[in-house]
């Protein structure tokens, strides 16, 4: 089976090179596997705004959330079809029989019966989903039923965020857990004073900017009234500008119930230039709906509230920021209404940091409430939110003793080693069934 692996290429396919946790995830994933003699590659497809407009009606469909575009119709599968059509013959032109594909989110799935019919191994990973039944849930597997047939596996990031049509299958679904990279540059140790001149750089703090027009200041876009003083209690989340990671709940959070009891603290809402991640349209309007709530604020609150767009065209500067934005921040936060995996949640585990987060999705799977962080069982309480925020403030002590257990079992069970390891034992797995099947 080891010379099997050897002679294997695998091809991780998506639809986006930057912006969210599954790109990130598969530069990691791609580079551990070439670099542990396992042949891989990363193919990403391309679709237009229509194609891309539907998948992530089926994103946040698989999510729970209610559709306001209505039931999924004819048009909708046509065009999905006819994208995915296309996609699979330009995957076939550089691929080679016999090499297994593995495709993520259900912007991929419908490449699976092309890909599949011409004799090659096919797993689909999907890294979102809910547990909690729903029509709208439901509705959109149904959808999707068409194309799950095809994959040998299915892989998820938990046990109930796959189809009950699935699971009755023994063995075709196979559970997953997102991981981070510990040694890439992201993830990567920073002292105090290097954390502090990369918010600098980007113009967060005040001090010694780059000029305007060299590379590290053009990486990001902050809304501010003045600068973050360096001293000052941060509430920090990193996510897309999507309304699932719910920025504007935070918002409200932190103005109606942290700043008027905290007004030393302040709050960074951070993430990529929606222009840079062409199959997530929605990022420039939940960006520009943050910019209008911040606005009208009081000017005393406004005043502690920062929003930081990162471009992702240069990835150094933006995994210097990310990490500079964790390691600086005394509380981050993962306010989401539903999230399959938060890799955000993981990466402040890793860097020791004290978490609040919505107990919704995976996340309840990384961070257990009061050991390796709070988890608040309704994501829209605002009050308990702040709550949870201003108990971790008020105490240091606690913070610390949080941050340490969220760092060891970061190290115990989201790292990359350990995913690589079980997705070997997937293609192991993959490549049995094959050969069970011909010698059959």
């Amino acid at each position: 089976m080891a010379q099997a692996l050897a002679r294997l290429t695998v091809w991780h396919i998506n639809t986006t090179a930057v912006g969210g946790g599954v790109a990130d995830l598969l530069e990691k994933t791609v580079g551990l596997h070439n670099d542990s003699g396992l042949r891989a590659r990363w193919l990403v497809l391309t679709g237009e705004a229509p194609f891309f407009a539907v998948t992530k009606r089926l994103h946040h469909r698989l999510h729970g959330t209610p559709d306001p575009f209505g039931e999924l119709g004819p048009a909708d599968r046509d065009l999905y079809e006819d994208t995915t059509l296309r996609q699979a013959h330009a995957v076939l032109d550089r691929v080679a029989p016999g090499d297994l594909c593995v495709l993520h989110d259900p912007q991929t799935l419908g490449l699976a019966p092309h890909l599949a019919a011409a004799g090659l191994h096919v797993v689909w990973r999907c890294h979102i989903g809910t547990d909690t039944p729903s029509e709208v849930v439901r509705d959109t597997w149904s959808f999707l039923d068409p194309y799950l047939q095809a994959p040998a596996r299915c892989v998820f990031s938990a046990e109930g965020y796959a189809p009950p049509a699935l699971t009755r299958e023994e063995g075709r679904v196979v559970i997953l857990r997102p991981s981070i990279d510990p040694a890439t540059r992201k993830n990567r140790p920073m002292t105090d004073m290097a954390v502090h001149q990369q918010l600098r750089t980007i113009g967060l703090e005040a001090g010694d900017r780059r000029p305007a027009r060299s590379p590290a200041a053009r990486t990001a876009r902050i809304v501010q009234d003045r600068p973050l003083p360096a001293d000052a209690p941060l509430i920090l989340q990193v996510s897309r500008w999507d309304p699932l990671k719910d920025m504007a709940g935070v918002l409200r959070a932190f103005t109606d119930h942290i700043a008027p009891a905290r007004p030393d603290t302040h709050l960074v809402l951070a993430g990529p230039e929606p222009s840079d991640i062409p199959d997530d349209p929605e990022g420039a309007q939940i960006l520009g709906e943050l910019h209008r709530a911040r606005e009208p604020l009081d000017a005393r609150v406004r005043g502690r509230v920062h929003l930081v767009t990162l471009s992702l065209r240069d990835a150094a500067a933006n995994a210097d920021s990310v990490n500079a934005l964790q390691r600086r921040a005394d509380v981050v936060v993962q306010k989401s209404l539903q999230e399959g995996f938060g890799l955000t949640v993981t990466e402040a585990m890793w860097k020791s940091r004290a978490i609040v987060a919505s107990a919704v999705g995976g996340i309840p799977h990384q961070i257990r409430d009061g050991f390796e962080g709070t988890l608040v069982p309704d994501p829209h309480d605002l009050s308990a939110f702040g709550r949870a925020v201003l108990r971790l403030l008020s105490d240091p002590g606690l913070r610390a003793r949080i941050g340490t257990a969220a760092h060891r079992r970061c190290t115990k069970d989201f790292l990359i080693y350990r995913e690589f390891l079980e997705y070997c034992s997937l293609y192991v797995d993959v490549l049995q069934q094959t050969w069970a099947t011909r010698n059959a």
